[in-house]
């Protein structure tokens, strides 16, 4: 019968551990950049509505 030691029992439940976490991901920070991204488009849009509009509507008169 083979015994494992305690600490080699140890460390392959720390390195089992360790892989499940890595692959989750880092949640929080993709949550992070997708509101980020999110806050700076609606931020530009508040700002350049009015000239985004005029050079939409100007490119789509261009085609008629």
């Amino acid at each position: 019968m083979h015994h494992t030691p305690p600490l080699q029992l140890l460390r392959l439940v720390l390195r089992r551990r360790r892989a499940q976490r890595d692959e989750r991901g880092d949640v929080p920070g993709w949550v992070l950049i997708t509101v980020m991204t999110i806050s700076i488009g609606v931020g530009l849009w508040g700002v350049a509505q009015p000239q985004l509009v005029s050079i939409l509507q100007s490119a789509l008169n261009s085609v008629r």
